[in-house]
């Protein structure tokens, strides 16, 4: 199972960036997806959660300028940022706890947490 991020670029102060992700290998099932964000010196930080029944969860320094979104048959997960501040600059992951299938003993599931290799998001004052 992997993860593949894409989307991340160099945004003025107040510009917007997508960032999107897809899970590709032999998953049985998604539920929780995320977008977490790492700044130079920094720890890593949630940004916002979607469930795979849609319920979201945002930081406070996302609240009303980000949006984050599923599609749970094609297994994306996406973050709409509008209104980008420079302290927004970070490398920006995506997160997936993925139940995949595999052949053990018959069909076997396992229950893993998954990492996309990150983005690169830069926005400048």
């Amino acid at each position: 199972v992997q993860l593949q991020a894409s989307g991340g670029g160099l945004v003025q102060s107040g510009g917007s960036l997508r960032l999107s992700c897809a899970a590709s290998g032999p998953i049985f099932g998604i539920s929780d997806m995320a977008w977490h964000r790492q700044a130079p010196g920094k720890q890593r930080e949630l940004v916002a959660s979607i469930t795979n029944s849609l319920s979201t969860i945002y930081n406070d320094s996302a609240k009303g300028r980000f949006t984050i979104s599923r599609d749970n048959v094609k297994n994306t997960v996406s973050l709409q940022m509008n209104n980008l501040k420079p302290e927004d600059t970070a490398v920006y992951y995506c997160y997936g706890r993925i139940t995949r299938f595999y052949h053990g003993l018959g069909l076997e599931l396992s229950h893993d947490d998954y990492w996309g290799q990150g983005a690169q998001v830069t926005v400048s004052s």
